[in-house]
């Protein structure tokens, strides 16, 4: 491993890199930057927070994702959609939004009512699995969550995720209608993010502590949805003979649980964070 060769590469690159960390077998062996001060926004990494909440929930049936989305979502809110697009989203699961396998679900939420805008969306082909990435999807899914629970999702999931991993500053953001917005808008640190990785890694347990059962690690981290990147799971994508939590901007966390390594970096980069992932093997994975 040339972790030395990694940082050379960002300072020599000049990419707006944060900070980077790297674990052997659940150890700290190498971190670069600015690891545990500063939270930094991890976009769509936030999808995998997520992940955690619906686990925690499945694994003690308080929500099943094989239901119809309409199952959870506000009585209100369904009743007053006409019956041919209730006909439509009765096809569509929890499932389904969470493996980003319904097409014509747009990218993101417009105007004052996410749900709403949700609901009115025409989809030709309900029953069609097709890889559709859509922060709307995954919006749609943590509403679902908080109705089921019948609690703010935001106190769950710093009750139940962040104090369990030792996450204890964060930001994250709401919709307009007061919902945990599940699918971006969520600052931690880089050591943070690993911890997210690491509860992964270690098949849900963090700190002798079980946060979720083997069962959901098996199915959100095994390829539920095919793209051309590889395959998609439960908000998290397939990386090689491991997976990834990705943000937009070079926000991420593999993990390769057969070379046991977990590998974090958060960066800002508007253009060409593929370079850095491209070093990252280089330097890093190649080696082993």
């Amino acid at each position: 491993m040339d972790f030395t060769g990694f940082v050379s590469d960002i300072q020599l690159n000049g990419w707006n890199v944060y900070g980077a960390e790297v674990y052997v077998d659940g150890k700290l062996v190498h971190s670069y930057g600015d690891t545990d001060e500063n939270i930094h926004d991890i976009y769509s990494a936030t999808k995998a927070i997520l992940s955690i909440a619906v686990g925690i929930a499945v694994d003690e049936k308080k929500f099943d994702i094989d239901k119809s989305i309409l199952y959870y979502l506000p009585e209100n809110r369904v009743e007053g959609i006409s019956a041919e697009q209730r006909n439509v989203f009765e096809k569509i699961s929890v499932k389904r939004l969470m493996t980003m396998s319904v097409g014509d679900i747009p990218f993101i939420g417009e105007g004052d009512s996410f749900i709403d805008f949700a609901l009115e969306t025409k989809i030709d082909k309900p029953e069609e699995r097709v890889f559709n990435y859509s922060s709307l999807s995954s919006y749609l899914v943590g509403v679902a969550l908080t109705e089921a629970l019948g609690t703010d999702l935001g106190p769950f999931i710093e009750k139940r995720i962040f104090k369990p991993l030792g996450i204890d500053r964060f930001e994250y953001d709401r919709c307009p209608e007061g919902y945990f917005y599940g699918s971006s808008g969520t600052k931690l640190t880089v050591n943070e993010l690993s911890k997210l990785g690491l509860l992964f890694y270690n098949r849900g347990v963090f700190a002798g502590e079980r946060i979720l059962s083997e069962d959901y690690i098996d199915e959100a981290t095994s390829i539920q949805q095919m793209n051309r990147e590889g395959g998609y799971g439960y908000f998290l994508w397939k990386y090689r003979d491991g997976f990834s939590i990705n943000g937009m901007r070079g926000q991420k966390c593999f993990v390769l649980p057969s070379q046991k390594l977990v590998i974090s970096f958060l960066s800002f980069i508007e253009e060409g964070s593929g370079e850095l992932v491209k070093s990252m093997e280089k330097h890093i994975i190649s080696f082993r």
